[in-house]
């Protein structure tokens, strides 16, 4: 039986997870134990380090999962998540149950070891998540909510109903670009700097310029 590329001797724990298991909440020392003997049982070659201050386990390459602890909670999750347990809602919901995830993590919120799925589910995670890193498999790239578009302040509103071209130009401005006048003129600390900043926006929208105009042709 050909060995599997990936497969190698076991490597050693990082002494800096163990410093971080030890500093961790009381309730959250054996939650992080229990997650990483797993992982370490599913993936004898996992590497650990620590990425962004927590606890990462590396395989193939790439990040395989993560896990950490807060006041009151502790979580572990997969690096692609959506492509392990599915996108949206708890890894352990039963199917038809949309409960959304309640916190960091693959499995919402952690308190106690009750809080996980069953072990036998962990290392089935866990070893689908190693076949993706395996592959080659890249994380699906995520989707940002477009930003919904800008509420005028009351001054602007009064100012652009007195001046047609400039009230044009506005609407036919995109989102970004109105976002860009509205707040440089919300930003203003003073007054008089409003008024001003008010004036010179409704003066370069008349002649359809955008609030950052100068540095187009830059």
């Amino acid at each position: 039986m050909t060995p599997s590329p990936h497969a190698c001797k076991p490597m050693s724990r990082d002494p800096r997870i163990d410093a971080y298991i030890e500093g961790a909440a009381p309730f959250a020392q054996p939650i992080l134990s229990h997650v990483r003997d797993l992982v370490h049982e599913a993936c004898p070659q996992v590497e650990e380090t620590v990425k962004w201050g927590m606890p990462t386990f590396v395989h193939a390459g790439g990040i395989l999962c993560g896990m950490a602890a807060f006041k009151q909670h502790a979580s572990f999750g997969f690096w692609k998540h959506a492509l392990v347990v599915g996108e949206g809602g708890q890894a352990d919901a039963a199917p038809g149950d949309e409960r959304p995830r309640d916190g960091m993590g693959s499995y919402g919120k952690l308190a106690s070891l009750k809080d996980l799925p069953p072990k036998k589910t962990l290392l089935a995670h866990i070893r689908k998540a190693m076949k993706l890193n395996e592959d080659g498999v890249k994380a699906p790239a995520r989707k940002s909510a477009p930003k919904p578009p800008p509420e005028a302040p009351a001054d602007l509103v009064a100012a652009l109903n007195k001046n047609k071209a400039a009230q044009a130009a506005y609407d036919a401005f995109p989102p970004g670009c109105k976002r860009e006048y509205v707040e440089w003129i919300v930003e203003a600390k003073r007054e008089e700097t409003r008024a001003k900043r008010l004036a010179q926006a409704v003066e370069w929208m008349a002649e359809g310029k955008r609030r950052n105009w100068k540095y187009e042709n830059c």
